[in-house]
């Protein structure tokens, strides 16, 4: 019984020890996510607790209030580096390139003078009272306002004055990020098109669902990828 006493005293100031450290760990760290060294203190306040545990119902058949099982302090740091990736933002990641996503959807306009009159409905509400906002005076200028008013969501276009036709989304891989400052204000192609590097990983194409077909035979979007 005494080996085991000395056992128990020895695992427990392990625990000690080790809650001391973590605690030291997070303060350092001041609120910082994903701190690597709170992490590795973590793992190592979970094992000793998990070893004294594991000792006291050896010895005694008791177990203390900590359900904790033991972390592989190996496949811990791998999954770590995997979410958080080094300091410098590097890491071990071994796939850095950024995504592109582009949609491009159409629509049939029913009436150019009910959507001109949607569109300054919304242009209005979002100027002052005492200012004058002004006619929409085409199609093209109707469909910006109503993307303004919706914060560029494509959703703000579902209403009764426009037809969705069908629509197109991609993601691709790229080895940049988008430059605006590459194309000119009235470049509305170039920022959209391809450039060697870029590899596509599929594509969605979407059909719009009207209310009078059937059901059954038709869905709302047609998921077609073109995987690599």
């Amino acid at each position: 019984m005494t080996d085991h006493n000395a056992e128990l005293d020895v695992a427990l100031e392990r625990v000690v020890e080790a809650a001391r450290a973590h605690l030291a760990a997070v303060k350092a760290a001041a609120g910082r996510i994903d701190d690597d060294d709170v992490w590795q203190a973590y793992v190592h306040l979970n094992n000793t607790s998990y070893a004294y545990d594991e000792k006291l119902l050896d010895a005694f058949g008791e177990v203390t209030p900590w359900d904790v099982e033991s972390i592989d302090p190996d496949e811990a740091d791998k999954r770590f580096a995997q979410v958080t990736g080094s300091a410098d933002g590097a890491g071990a990641d071994p796939y850095p390139q950024v995504v592109s996503v582009r949609q491009r959807r159409d629509y049939r306009v029913p009436s150019v003078a009910a959507l001109l009159q949607v569109a300054e409905t919304a242009r209005r509400s979002s100027v002052p009272e005492d200012e004058d906002a002004g006619p929409v005076e085409s199609v093209g200028e109707a469909v910006l306002e109503l993307l303004q008013a919706g914060d560029g969501s494509l959703s703000s276009l579902d209403v009764p004055e426009l037809e969705p036709l069908d629509g197109l989304l991609t993601v691709t891989e790229v080895t940049e990020p988008l430059n605006l400052e590459a194309f000119d204000d009235a470049d509305g192609s170039g920022p959209f098109s391809p450039v060697d590097g870029d590899l596509l990983v599929g594509r969605l194409d979407e059909h719009p669902f009207l209310p009078d077909e059937d059901e059954h035979d038709h869905s709302g979007h047609d998921h077609s990828g073109h995987n690599h």
